[in-house]
């Protein structure tokens, strides 16, 4: 096993993005990072699906079948409706 040496502001740095990110250790965040850095296929997307990323789907998904979901029409009106609020605070 190989070690590598990181400055203790940047070790934080790591160690806040891993835990965000759902890793148990910065080491596996490091690793994790790297692993798909060195992937040469651009189209793999697989590091952005975190864990906690994730549990955020999982969690739409449950309150979309739990009838808590918008229609498309619905949220066309909630958009522009926060629209209209925003534009009406915010002047030009």
């Amino acid at each position: 096993m190989h070690q590598v040496q990181l400055s203790d502001q940047l070790y934080q740095q790591i160690q806040r993005r891993a835990v965000a990110a759902g890793f148990p250790s910065v080491d596996e965040y490091i690793a994790d990072v790297l692993q798909h850095d060195l992937i040469e296929d651009a189209e793999n997307f697989d590091q952005l699906f975190t864990p906690e990323r994730l549990a955020h789907i999982d969690r739409a998904i449950a309150q979309v079948e739990a009838g808590q979901g918008l229609t498309s029409e619905q949220a066309r009106a909630e958009l522009a409706k926060r629209r209209d609020e925003w534009l009406g605070q915010n002047p030009r």
